[in-house]
């Protein structure tokens, strides 16, 4: 079993988790295991992704590194990615971690390099992945075969699809159904399973190496598509407009309107979209259930105390904020924002809440910290330990700790489109290079309604975002610190 020094790792990935679905202040999404991990150890409040498309910030997650550090600028699976494949010489935690003795597993989505695979980067696959996002195995196919409920078309029924007809299958982006197969063969089953199964297999070896086992969902990434009881869990009627569903895109990038017309969903209206976001709130406490069941193996293996427990996202999902759908070059906190729940006995308190800003790639840090593994001098990452050692108390946070997170975004399939991002706790900056930059007062306007960027009373505001940016730029050597703060300078002297 794990040592006190050296424990164990669970760490659950969910795909496009919006923040606020395990919030208290949030919608009445049901998930209570979320909860429970937060009530047994840390709910951090200011949680960020560095770049809302997956491929690149899963990278970012293995490297510790920002994408315009790594080079995965968009997702590999696409004809225009960038880079296909993760370059074999920046260092990962996982490798780090295998080669100090850690016993790595994984299941579920990788979409990292589309020619790599999780047993390239230290870690033994398990199975459970899909042509979409990588073609590893059929071992879903096969687990189905086995429970004589072979995978072949069903009649979905409540389906919804982007374009002119959003029941047509037949035009636009599947984005949501309800399905009439049983939970028990559906893909998060199936993926917990197989978590339960790797719990189960360390418990009986009992060997001295700690395990590293993660588990990454599918889901709640569209297609929203849920069996009952999920599929009809949530009644459309009773489901709220977010505040930003009021988006006039007035005085915003070109592209944010453009992108209704992208994504297909310029027609929508709202009773459609209550209708999706019911399926996408379904999906995600569908997810919490088998995040259930995992914990629950946990506790039977007498694994509980000696295990680390991470949930986080790789980004989140706009499911009708600001009237969009999926993500994009759109930098608010819809798809920015994660949710980051840490259970570690013995370190983190019970219940305790962490407003201080972190990265969802400073988990590569941190992992390594908890393996007593030293952080190689690549890494972009902060190890977030001594925020899990302060119990919530802000004056226990390191004095050096950054009171902003960045993030940027480089487009996708519809074309390059480079931006950077600075948010503190109170103001958000996007540099849009062809466009209008943006500036929020998320005190004022949380849902992001009103650019500032040219507001007279906002001048500080917007000379020290532009400073800071500036500063992150050249610490991290992005590419374009070449000509951005000259241009940034030049402006905060108008």
């Amino acid at each position: 079993m794990a040592d006190a020094d050296r424990p164990n790792v669970l760490f659950v990935l969910t795909d496009q988790e919006r923040y606020d679905c395990s919030a208290p202040e949030g919608p009445p999404v049901e998930t209570p295991t979320m909860d429970r991990l937060s009530s047994e150890g840390m709910r951090f409040t200011h949680a960020f992704t560095p770049i809302s498309i997956c491929t690149s910030a899963r990278a970012s997650l293995l490297t510790g590194r920002y994408p315009h550090s790594h080079g995965m600028l968009n997702n590999s699976h696409e004809a225009d990615s960038i880079q296909p494949n993760l370059p074999s010489d920046h260092p990962t935690f996982s490798e780090q971690l295998a080669e100090h003795g850690y016993d790595l597993s994984y299941v579920g989505k990788w979409h990292v390099g589309r020619d790599q695979t999780p047993e390239e980067f230290g870690f033994s696959y398990l199975g459970g992945s899909d042509v979409h996002h990588d073609d590893i195995d059929d071992a879903f196919r096969e687990y189905r075969r086995e429970r004589g409920e072979p995978i072949k078309a069903v009649e979905l029924e409540e389906e919804i699809y982007t374009g002119t007809n959003p029941r047509d299958s037949t035009e636009g982006t599947f984005v949501a159904a309800k399905t009439p197969i049983d939970v028990k063969e559906t893909r998060a089953w199936f993926l917990a399973e197989k978590t339960i199964e790797a719990i189960d297999a360390h418990a009986e070896r009992d060997r001295d190496e700690p395990f590293f086992h993660r588990a990454d969902f599918y889901g709640p990434h569209h297609p929203y598509v849920v069996p009952e009881p999920y599929a009809s869990m949530y009644d459309p009627d009773e489901i709220e407009r977010p505040e930003s569903y009021a988006e006039t895109y007035d005085g915003k990038p070109r592209v944010h309107e453009n992108y209704l017309s992208y994504r297909g969903v310029t027609g929508f209206d709202w009773e459609l979209w209550a209708e999706a976001i019911a399926k996408y709130w379904g999906f995600v406490t569908m997810l919490d259930d088998q995040l259930e069941r995992v914990l629950e193996a946990l506790e039977r293996n007498g694994l509980a105390e000696e295990t680390v427990v991470v949930h986080a996202s790789d980004h989140g999902d706009f499911a009708g904020g600001h009237r969009q759908f999926n993500k994009g070059p759109l930098m608010y906190d819809d798809t920015y924002r994660i949710p980051l729940q840490v259970r570690w006995p013995g370190v983190t308190d019970p219940g305790s809440v962490c407003d201080a800003p972190v990265h969802l790639h400073d988990l590569a840090a941190t992992f390594l910290e908890i393996g007593d593994v030293a952080v190689p001098d690549a890494f972009d990452a902060r190890c977030i330990v001594p925020l899990l050692e302060s119990g919530g108390d802000s004056e226990q946070v390191p004095a050096t700790w950054p009171t902003a997170v960045f993030a940027q975004y480089h487009g996708d399939e519809f074309g390059l489109y480079t931006q950077r991002m600075v948010r503190t706790a109170r103001y958000k900056y996007v540099y849009n290079g062809p466009d209008i930059d943006e500036l929020y007062d998320l005190e004022a306007d949380p849902a992001e309604l009103q650019n500032l960027i040219d507001h007279p009373g906002y001048t500080d505001v917007r000379r020290d975002l532009r400073e800071r940016l500036i500063g992150w730029m050249k610490k991290t050597d992005d590419p374009n610190q070449g000509w951005v703060p000259d241009v940034l300078r030049a402006a905060n002297e108008d």
